[in-house]
């Protein structure tokens, strides 16, 4: 089953997930989808204005399109920062309103920021006021255990009311007292249906969903509701996913593209990046690991590009251990 094609942006996307999704996981991703949206890791506007730029905004060719997303709550420095992720050629920038993390919290920035609606209109007004590329908000539902509708749909009104034409809304509330950011992925309960009313309500808007999708059938009740669809951990634990995402989601022929190709391609690209930046193949290895998910042998196969006694090995020599016989001692 396929749904119509389109040409938004948003259609599909990989959320932006700390310590995973770095420069080296989006050229993965984009290996396998050639239409997905991709997002950064949430750089803060501290680390761009206090710290190397090049580090924090570097990025593949290939992996457009790709969307910068930024934390931070001072509209003037979100406003610099947007100006560099444009500046750099990102495609898109995004205020992270939606981490729930005690350290995001002390710096006044992320889901925390829902109670200060204004303020993240300021910050949007700020940005879209310096970029010409599209300024958008990635949120939750709510905040800790108040569950009303208007506090959403208030925030969603004031935001766009400065200029925000796309929230990616994460559809549960962020507790900010007693849960872990990893609790906070799992345990306040999934609410799709408030996404679906914001939608309803403001029919003018790009809305995708985030949060708790695993699934094409998922994926397809959702599409049917809402523009777009982002999808977190498990486009990161089974990547495999994406590649029939084009082919499902935007009207493309179906893929040849097989996993030995991937891995083949990411091999090549590690040897690459050694050479440049003197990056360690297994900084970009680990990202690949779910890339045989479910498949017998993956089990071993996982183990050698995870096994650090064989670090100092090239990689193309690392691929050939993983598809011959047990690692040696």
């Amino acid at each position: 089953m396929t749904v119509e094609p389109t040409s938004s942006p948003w259609r599909m996307s990989v959320a932006p997930m700390m310590d995973w999704t770095d420069r080296h996981c989006r050229y993965l991703h984009r290996l396998l989808s050639r239409h997905t949206l991709l997002y950064t890791e949430m750089v803060t506007t501290g680390a761009l204005i206090h710290g190397d730029v090049e580090r924090h905004l570097r990025y593949n060719a290939e992996e457009h399109p790709v969307a910068l997303q930024l934390g931070g709550s001072e509209p003037a420095d979100l406003a610099h920062c947007a100006r560099l992720g444009e500046q750099w050629g990102y495609d898109e920038i995004n205020l992270n309103c939606g981490c729930p993390s005690e350290r995001v919290q002390r710096g006044a920035f992320g889901a925390c920021l829902m109670n200060e609606p204004q303020l993240v209109a300021d910050c949007v007004k700020a940005m879209v006021d310096v970029v010409q590329i599209p300024v958008t908000v990635k949120h939750r539902i709510g905040i800790d255990k108040d569950e009303s509708y208007g506090f959403v749909r208030d925030f969603i009104g004031t935001v766009a009311a400065a200029g925000c034409e796309v929230f990616i809304v994460h559809a549960r509330n962020a507790w900010l007292k007693g849960l872990s950011p990893k609790e906070n992925r799992e345990v306040p309960p999934l609410r799709y249906a408030v996404v679906h009313q914001l939608k309803r309500d403001f029919p003018h808007l790009t809305i995708a969903i985030n949060g708790g999708i695993q699934t094409d059938d998922v994926v397809h009740e959702q599409l049917g509701h809402l523009d777009g669809v982002m999808v977190g951990r498990e486009a990161y634990h089974n990547p495999w996913w994406l590649a029939r995402w084009d082919a499902l989601y935007y009207g493309a022929p179906e893929s040849s593209l097989t996993r030995d190709d991937v891995e083949a391609t990411m091999v090549e690209y590690m040897a690459r990046e050694a050479a440049a930046h003197g990056t360690p193949w297994a900084s970009i290895a680990r990202h690949m690991l779910g890339l045989r998910h479910g498949l017998a042998g993956s089990r071993r196969w996982r183990q050698v590009w995870s096994d650090h006694r064989l670090k100092g090995l090239p990689p193309h020599e690392v691929m050939a251990l993983a598809h011959a016989g047990p690692v040696p001692a």
